[in-house]
Order: structure tokens, then sequence, then C-alpha cells
């Protein structure tokens, strides 16, 4: 075989292992594995956010969530964007627009068809529609349907924020 297809092969075969290094990363869980992202109990202020990559609205919110994350990180806080994406589009879908928007927040994808159950055990004024956004720590609990400003969320952790 000739040198040239040997590089060509090793290059593919890379690529190839690193995206499947990184769908690795995208953790799937129903609302089982879900539910103790919502009940921690500790000096963190966390922020969970539900979106998709489709819904226009969550994709426009997006880059001041990022902003917000940034900002915050050495504090104690924590940002958790929750994608409500469909299971067998993580590589189509859901990897691609992670990479092209350079999200650093931690991404789950929460899979679990009995929406009508876990929609309210999330909250119990929640339609369902998204985005949707929980601010959260031992002290403060906020929950909030529709889209959110990095002033949104400042004004919200300036004054509950735990330091």
């Amino acid at each position: 075989m000739p040198m040239k297809n040997v590089k060509i092969i090793g290059i593919i075969f890379f690529v190839a292992l690193t995206l499947n290094t990184f769908s690795q990363q995208i953790k799937v869980v129903d609302y089982k594995g879900f539910e103790p992202y919502i009940q921690k109990d500790n000096d963190t202020t966390y922020i969970i956010n539900f979106w998709a990559t489709w819904c226009i609205p969550c994709v426009k919110e997006l880059p001041e969530f990022e902003e917000v994350n940034s900002e915050y990180e050495s504090e104690k806080f924590k940002m958790l964007l929750v994608s409500l994406d469909f299971k067998s589009q993580i590589e189509s879908a859901l990897i691609p627009f992670i990479e092209e928007n350079n999200l650093q927040a931690e991404v789950i994808l929460l899979s679990d068809p009995n929406s009508n159950e876990w929609i309210n055990k999330i909250n119990k004024t929640w339609s369902g529609a998204i985005p949707a956004t929980i601010i959260y720590n031992k002290n403060f609990y906020y929950f909030h349907e529709g889209s959110m400003t990095k002033t949104d969320l400042e004004k919200i952790l300036t004054k509950n924020l735990i330091r």
C-alpha cells in the first residue's frame, strides 16, 4: 500500500476517533438520571437552561448564557445546558452545533419520552416550552419560561450568588 494511502487512512481514523471521543462527552440521561442536577444542596449557584438546536429563541440566547458562564467561572457557580434534541441527532446536529458555537458550559442531552411526567416535576408552572431556565442554590430558586438576556441573568446572580 502506498505511503500516501496509509496517511489518508490514518487521518480518517484520527478524525473518527476524535468525533467519537467528543460524542462520549455528551451525557444522555432520562429524567431519573437528570434529577440529581436539580437537587444539589451546597454553596454553588446553578443555572440550568433547557434548549434545542432547532429552537430559534434558544439559539439566540445561548451566546449571552456563555458570556455569563465565562464571567462567573471563578465563583461558586455552574452552568448546565440541557439539550432536548433527539438522541438520534447527537452526531448530526448537537455536536456540530456545540463545536460551531464553541459552547464551554457543560451540555447534556435529556432524552425521556415521558415528558408529561417530568416537566411538572421540574416545575409545576412549566408548559414544556423552551427555552426555560432554572437558577438555584440552597437559599434560592427561580424558574423562567422563555428567553433570558445576560442582563436578566446577572440581576438574579448579583442578588443570589453565594459568596
